[in-house]
């Protein structure tokens, strides 16, 4: 029998991954409001196997929108990215915090999913400021102390929400007894993510032109995972029978990367060659972030399966075919 999964953001960038992936197999719903997540081929493929429903998460969810049978709940709805946390902190921190009561308060609400697992999807931002302050190790495991070093700053919004968000689930679960999984995803990248993080970034700059080309924090690193690998993860926790909560790392720990280097491998993909021009990192920006992979090795067997070049390749692909449609368009 098909189970039921509701997937809160599911018109975004890892939502619907995870539901392309989900769909042939089980019944799957879509919750989103669109302020972030967007209509285009992949998500019109989806809907004669799935089900959309609009709705904004920062009112509650009315009692007749959704079914109360579901298996599993993936709440991926957020405002992410650092562009957002920069210049709307406030509305990263309404949304995000919002979201997650209300999708909790629905949650432990409907008696028919007493059964059900709950996965939030947290972030390595949430002990970003523990590395900073030399708290926590690198490659970063998930047990470390979290803090929030400057609350001043704006970028500061996203990583404290995300923190709120793993006690308010924590706290759900304790009171309500429920199964949870919280997983911080590391460094996600491919097709679809928008245009506001790194690497959709520098393949946007590099086919415009640019050159010289900017690399803000060149001697930074990261180790990037490519999303089919972070979908993949994801769905083996979610199907572990255990109802002990679990608080997961999921990323890419093979391949971490200079940021300068990343620019290199973009434009090797796109076949050009811009003079690099480093520049100063972004405030609060950490110079290194490698997660410690072993609890969910050990959960699921997990091993990246797509390689930063090979991941690179794929998404660039993607990035040029959208930036043609919309020159075309204009």
């Amino acid at each position: 029998m098909p189970e039921k999964i509701l997937i809160t953001g599911g018109a975004g960038f890892i939502g619907l991954h995870l539901a392309a992936e989900l769909a042939a197999r089980h019944d799957v719903t879509l919750l989103d409001d669109f302020s972030r997540g967007r209509r285009d081929a992949l998500l019109d493929s989806l809907l004669e196997r799935v089900t959309l429903v609009e709705h904004d998460l920062t009112t509650p969810i009315p009692d007749t929108l959704l079914p109360d049978d579901f298996d599993t709940v993936h709440h991926l709805a957020a405002v992410v990215g650092v562009v957002h946390s920069n210049e709307e902190p406030q509305r990263v921190l309404r949304t995000n915090l919002l979201s997650t009561v209300h999708v909790l308060d629905w949650f432990t609400g409907r008696p028919g999913m007493s059964g059900a697992t709950f996965c939030f999807a947290s972030s390595s931002e949430a002990y970003a400021g523990s590395v900073a302050a030399g708290l926590a190790a690198l490659p970063t495991g998930e047990d470390v102390p979290l803090l929030v070093p400057d609350p001043e700053v704006p970028r500061s919004s996203y990583g404290f929400s995300k923190i709120a968000g793993e006690l308010l689930c924590r706290t759900y679960a304790g009171v309500h007894g429920f199964a949870l999984r919280m997983v911080r995803f590391h460094n996600v990248y491919g097709p679809r993510m928008g245009y506001e993080h790194v690497i959709p970034q520098f393949i946007e700059r590099v086919i415009g032109g640019a050159d010289p080309f900017s690399v803000y924090g060149a001697d930074q690193t990261r180790a990037f995972c490519h999303v089919d690998d972070a979908v993949a993860a994801l769905r083996a926790l979610a199907a572990l029978p255990t109802k002990e909560t679990l608080l997961v790392n999921i990323g890419n720990d093979q391949e971490e990367v200079r940021m300068d280097d990343l620019a290199r491998m973009v434009f090797e993909t796109a076949g050009r060659r811009p003079r690099i021009a480093a520049r100063p990192a972004p405030p609060l920006s950490p110079a290194r972030r490698l997660p410690d992979l072993t609890r969910l090795r050990e959960l699921t067997g997990y091993r990246p399966a797509v390689d930063l070049r090979e991941g690179l390749r794929r998404t660039y692909a993607w990035y040029a075919d959208d930036l043609a449609s919309r020159e075309a368009g204009r």
